[in-house]
């Protein structure tokens, strides 16, 4: 249970204050925070807010997004983030296709040069980079990155990884990924899919035990693999966002124990 990390997406409308002191109050001991409500609070204050609660900075969400004009300095800013934040890893989702193409080869090339050119920026910086490949539906808007496979082929050796069981269950390969990632996992986030999915895809991940994954046999990859690290429950889901967030996250405790413990 001391793994357990809260993505702070999971009780969105919580701020960084409100979900430090939850962490504290619920036993957590780790927190994912996203840059938009670090951004509120202000960056150092968070630092220093986190710190002060004892908790680790799981990871940093989210950099990526290669495919915009101005991919270049919103990494190196969110680069910078992460370092103040002494972060695990800096999530970076790839981006989907440039607007008005159909180039996916294209578009996976420029993912492989733009994580290319960041890795020195980050390694000054002290902070590790971690690629999340996300289900291919949405493949066109979000990420042309679907697979773990992909991820490893075009990343660089110093860029991690993230394992979303949300975004990599489905996988018929994605054991042997998993094994071949080896040290370069970065990130493990747990979350579960639904079945039927909403009319907004977005907003298709569920609480554990709500949806049709099974958890524990990705868990053992990923500790097989050598991953010792936070694992971190990521949720987007209109219903969890208007539940109580204290209830939330004392559910998000119990089937965390039940269904990814076990």
């Amino acid at each position: 249970m001391n793994r357990l990390s809260l993505n702070q997406w999971t009780t969105r409308r919580w701020s960084v204050a409100e979900a430090v002191d939850g962490c504290v109050r619920h036993g957590l001991e780790a927190i994912g925070l996203w840059r938009e409500h670090v951004a509120d609070h202000g960056l150092e204050a968070t630092a220093a807010l986190v710190r002060s609660a004892g908790l680790r900075v799981s990871s940093l969400c989210r950099g990526g997004f290669f495919s915009g004009p101005d991919w270049r300095e919103q990494n190196h800013r969110a680069i910078d983030e992460a370092a103040v934040l002494e972060a695990a890893c800096l999530v970076l989702v790839p981006g989907g296709l440039p607007a008005g193409s159909r180039d996916l080869a294209g578009a996976r090339a420029q993912v492989a040069g733009a994580l290319a050119e960041l890795v020195p920026y980050a390694a000054e910086r002290g902070v590790r980079l971690a690629v999340e490949p996300l289900h291919p539906m949405y493949c066109a808007d979000r990420s042309v990155v679907s697979t773990l496979a992909q991820a490893l082929d075009l990343a660089p050796p110093e860029v991690g990884v993230v394992v979303d069981c949300f975004h990599v269950w489905w996988d018929p390969e994605v054991f042997a990924s998993i094994a071949r990632a080896g040290s370069r996992i970065a990130s493990f986030q747990v979350c579960d899919f639904l079945d039927p999915l909403p009319s907004d895809v977005l907003l298709g991940r569920a609480m554990m035990g709500d949806g049709v994954i099974d958890f524990r046999p990705l868990r053992a990859a990923v500790e097989a693999a050598g991953y010792t690290g936070d694992i971190e429950v990521e949720i987007f889901n209109a219903d969890v966002w208007a539940a109580d967030p204290d209830e939330v996250v004392a559910t998000m405790k119990k089937r965390y124990a039940e269904l990814v413990l076990g």
